[in-house]
């Protein structure tokens, strides 16, 4: 049997089955760096090591000593079916009959980047800006498609002293795709720690970043708040709807609303000139997502929207109003119908400021 282990970023993040079948194995081959981890638990061992880049000779000896009647434990940092042991092994088995395996999942750099710097990920794809295996334009169309698809973006293996032109490239596509003020958040594996810092897509440098670095892109959503990188679901936040919300939508569905700006309104400008005052009270509010400017006024249980200027600008007044008329025909479908209507909020979101 072979049971290729994924032991995590580190020896406190392994699961209670990855360490189970390191203490069941016979044999452990492995990373030489990857030993140190797992030091207490391969104690009277034999123990056999590969450099970096004898991937496939690792696999092969875990074959042979299997095939000699050994518990054998293959090990690999993270998950070792993300850019891990379990593909390679997988990838000879072809050549062989009757060889056993089962794949203990870990803990990957994704996941554990994503503990550390908040709650970032939604839907999310992984790309390695290795090039030593895979075409530079492969990677490059998948950044590309990623960007498209409005995806959380999480970078592995992003630049190394000798390699460093797939990272500008992946740069120079996120810099034509996504908006400079993007979060971006970097959590960098050492020897005495990990070092995790928040910034943006315009000040995202090279010379914070190495191999031990996964780097994740914020989306359209993705906002920072008290030090936490977050990218928000859409919840609905239970609300009542305020007296003056509730005037303002049975004239506008009436159709007898204010569209454009509002110069005759004594609070006008109450953002910041020149404004589209169309959705005076937010269809949304309150929608719970700072990714706009809103937020909570902390201990008051109140959404402020003072520094919300989306909802006022003309390409989102347009693309509201396409579509809020089918869900909204009496001002109680702006709370009965709150998760549809968050929803279109996702959708403009993205055709605005994509």
């Amino acid at each position: 049997m072979i049971s290729v282990v994924g032991i995590g970023p580190s020896r406190e993040d392994m699961t209670l089955k990855a360490l189970n079948r390191i203490e069941d194995a016979d044999v452990i081959i492995s990373y030489k760096k990857y030993v140190k981890y797992i030091e207490d638990l391969i104690q009277g061992k034999e123990v056999l090591t590969k450099g970096m880049g004898k991937e496939i000779e690792r696999a092969e000896l875990a074959v042979q000593e299997s095939r000699a009647g050994k518990k054998v434990a293959l090990i690999s940092s993270g998950d070792p079916g993300i850019f891990g042991m379990a593909n390679v092994l997988f990838t000879i088995l072809g050549k062989y009959e009757d060889v056993e395996v089962e794949v203990i999942p870990g803990v990957t750099a994704v996941n554990y980047a994503a503990s550390l710097l908040g709650a970032p990920l939604h839907d999310f794809v992984v790309i390695s800006l290795s090039d030593l295996l895979t075409p530079l334009s492969e990677i490059k169309n998948k950044i590309i498609k990623a960007c498209e698809g409005d995806f959380i973006i999480a970078f592995y293996n992003p630049l190394s002293k000798t390699r460093k032109k797939p990272f500008q490239e992946a740069l120079k596509i996120l810099k034509d795709n996504r908006r400079l003020d993007t979060p971006v958040g970097l959590v960098k594996s050492k020897d005495d720690g990990v070092d995790v810092k928040l910034t943006t897509l315009e000040d995202l440098s090279s010379e914070e970043i190495d191999m031990s670095t996964t780097i994740l892109i914020g989306n359209t959503m993705t906002y920072v708040d008290d030090g936490r990188m977050i990218t928000p679901r859409g919840y609905v936040v239970p609300y009542s709807l305020h007296p003056l919300a509730v005037d303002f939508y049975e004239t506008y569905i009436a159709g007898e609303g204010v569209e454009g700006p509002n110069l005759s309104c004594e609070y006008y400008p109450c953002h910041a000139h020149p404004q589209n005052c169309t959705f005076c009270y937010c269809p949304f509010y309150p929608c719970g997502d700072q990714s706009t400017g809103g937020h909570w006024i902390k201990e008051k249980g109140v959404w402020s929207c003072e520094d919300c200027r989306w909802i006022h600008e003309d390409e989102t007044v347009q693309c509201i109003q396409g579509k809020l008329s089918s869900l909204v025909e009496n001002v109680d479908d702006l709370q009965d119908k709150k998760k549809e209507l968050l929803k279109l909020r996702r959708e403009c979101l993205r055709d605005t400021r994509s």
